[in-house]
């Protein structure tokens, strides 16, 4: 099999911002985009592959096709024949609603649906404006939490971050979070669109109505847990893999690269894919296949590559994910 690039699925919406489309060199108007699904095998939101002899197949069919020789024959297992991540660039011109997504066994029971851990990377942050919420900042019960959620006092129980490009969160099932104004971000999580909208400021559409709370719903699915830092905090190095985050679900390097690399996947049975946040590159695999890649694209890499070549054009920054 050859390296895989597909089709965004570009979501308009009301907090949306202006940045997906140029940062992806897309040709298209489309206004107000906050969201750009890269990979995705969520049902209604599949993928659409843009090159190769099965440009056109979505990547439901790629997987039921190709099986283990595209994502791994344990990982086609584990996961039923399902492709067990959602990949996404995320630009957020005002606050996004605050959240919490179930566990694996949660959102099993309640929704026949795996749960969603997930992981963001922030490659734009407004001028020094954006800002995000990760985990909660103090100790509270979840009956003082639903009495928050009621009088508007929830954001005074989560920790507020000011963000830069580079910044990394971990944001394991149960995590309450939210995504702020100005941040454009990168994001890995598992293949579930299942969320628990725990508060939305009030917001009103343009009828006069607020969107529904999922207060009962949340509350038994928050980790309440308190952290000091819900930072991923790392190195950064040229020329060399830098592993952001390793979990049940994926493990997540980030390469800043000056120079040629080659990557050794021979040992291991994982589709592998890379998402490019600045510059460009030429990949090779070991069986000769070539694909151009440069900031806002993102490739999957089949399970049956043993080996890639990196070949930087002048400098490129991209994150590397498997499962």
């Amino acid at each position: 099999m050859y390296p895989l690039k597909f089709q965004p699925i570009l979501k308009s919406t009301i907090w949306g911002g202006e940045k997906i489309i140029p940062f992806k060199h897309l040709d298209c108007q489309q206004a107000q985009v906050g969201e750009s699904w890269e990979i995705s095998d969520v049902p209604g939101d599949e993928s659409v592959v843009a090159n190769g002899a099965d440009a056109g197949k979505n990547l439901t069919q790629m997987v039921n096709e190709y099986k283990g020789a595209l994502v791994g024959e344990a990982n086609y297992a584990r996961f039923n024949g399902k492709f067990p991540l959602l990949i996404k660039f995320i630009d957020a011109q005002d606050d996004l609603s605050i959240q919490v997504h179930p566990d694996d066994e949660l959102a099993m029971k309640r929704h026949n649906s795996m749960g969603k851990t997930e992981m963001w990377y922030v490659i734009d942050n407004a001028n020094g404006k954006a800002h995000l919420r990760s985990g909660l900042s103090k100790q509270i019960t979840p009956d003082e939490y639903a009495a928050m959620i009621a009088d508007n006092t929830i954001c005074d129980a989560l920790a507020d971050y000011a963000v830069k490009p580079g910044d990394v969160f971990f944001l394991p099932a149960g995590r309450i979070h939210s995504i702020g104004a100005g941040c454009f971000i990168a994001e890995i999580q598992q293949t579930s669109n299942i969320t628990y909208r725990i508060y939305d400021f009030n917001r009103k559409d343009k009828n006069g109505n607020t969107r529904e709370l999922h207060t009962e719903l949340s509350k038994d699915a928050i980790d309440y847990s308190v952290e000091s830092d819900y930072r991923t905090n790392y190195t950064p190095k040229q020329n060399e893999p830098v592993e952001l985050v390793t979990c049940p679900y994926f493990t997540t390097s980030v390469y800043d690269l000056t120079e040629n690399m080659n990557m050794d996947y021979s040992e291991l049975d994982s589709f592998v894919i890379y998402i490019c946040m600045e510059g460009a590159c030429t990949v090779t695999d070991n069986e000769g296949n070539t694909v151009e890649m440069q900031a806002g694209e993102s490739v999957l890499f089949p399970a049956t590559t043993k080996g890639l070549e990196v070949a930087p054009k002048g400098q490129v920054k991209f994150l590397e994910t498997y499962v």
